[in-house]
């Protein structure tokens, strides 16, 4: 049986003999034009991967749209919540400050992709400008900008992600309660389910 596998970049490139088209590469930037701007001000929803000693990590951020701030061409800050406090991604920040986003906006179907390093603030100032109901952002990441650019809406399109038709039946699918009971038959997934929209009501922020 022949070697399927693809092992360096020689062999990449015989796969994907034909150059990018120019356009993708005229759209990357090494700031936030004004038209990335407006993206991610409008975004409620990014993801945003690390590198560590342990691995790799991608981490959901959501919040308002425009909560993360554009500070300048080259700067974002990004607030973190209240959460689990596995903190893998700020972990990973603190050892490695490479870091990946990638903005959506609902009903959009281009993607903004932002490369660069990031750095955890924890000025009281800062964390202030963050303040939701009284409680300010645990930190801040103060994102520097390296590569910025749009993806085009195929991906979007072929998974018609903002379909209506498409989104999926909650009850089709394990609930939270299902596959921690899964992982502890001691723990009780069905109370853990029930009273799970209040407890995140009291802990969202």
């Amino acid at each position: 049986m022949s070697d399927t596998i693809i092992r360096d970049i020689e062999a990449l490139q015989r796969v994907y003999s034909e150059p990018p088209v120019a356009r993708a590469l005229t759209k990357e930037l090494d700031h936030l034009s004004d038209h990335y701007r407006a993206l991610i001000e409008a975004s409620p929803f990014v993801l945003l991967a690390s590198v560590g000693p342990e691995g790799l990590d991608c981490s959901p951020r959501g919040d308002a749209p425009g909560f993360v701030k554009v500070a300048d061409q080259r700067t974002l800050l990004l607030p973190d919540r209240r959460g689990n406090n596995r903190i893998d991604t700020l972990k990973n920040i603190v050892r490695d400050p490479r870091v990946a986003l990638l903005f959506l906006v609902p009903g959009v179907g281009e993607t903004l992709r932002v490369n660069g390093t990031a750095e955890i603030d924890v000025d009281p100032a800062l964390l202030a400008l963050f303040d939701v109901g009284g409680k300010p952002a645990k930190s801040v990441l103060r994102i520097h900008v390296e590569r910025v650019y749009f993806q085009c809406q195929k991906a979007l399109a072929r998974s018609r992600l903002w379909d209506p038709a498409c989104q999926v039946e909650r009850s089709t699918l394990p609930t939270a309660g299902d596959i921690l009971s899964a992982l502890d038959r001691e723990f009780d997934g069905k109370t853990y389910d029930a009273g799970y929209p209040e407890h995140m009501k009291a802990t969202l922020y």
